[in-house]
């Protein structure tokens, strides 16, 4: 029996992986709730609020979001313009690109 494979919902990884290694597809919703659990071990609150926001945009728009072009637009949409307010919630600039970043092997990161 073929599977129907819906790039629109999961994203070109799971395609890949689907015809590479036949492993499961996944939506970004269900990548979405695997990585929120994560999060709540690996990130401080404010981190966590932010992360959620972007796991948000993910699910509504896509993986594009993830890109790291995307940080400084995230912010701006997240904390309405206001990038000393993300500083002043999530740390320096090097340290928001690294939680931007650094969350991103959750939504990829196999079940166990």
């Amino acid at each position: 029996m073929q599977k129907s494979i819906d790039p629109e919902k999961g994203g070109l990884f799971d395609v890949l992986a689907y015809v590479a290694y036949l492993l499961s597809t996944h939506s970004r919703e269900e990548r979405a709730a695997r990585a929120k659990l994560a999060i709540l071990t690996a990130f401080n609150s404010k981190q966590q609020v932010f992360l959620d926001f972007v796991l948000s945009q993910y699910v509504k728009v896509g993986v594009d979001e993830l890109a790291a072009e995307k940080l400084t637009p995230l912010l701006r949409l997240k904390y309405n313009n206001a990038i000393s307010d993300a500083v002043a919630d999530l740390g320096r600039p090097g340290e928001i690109n690294s939680v931007f970043s650094g969350f991103q092997k959750y939504l990829y990161r196999r079940a166990a």
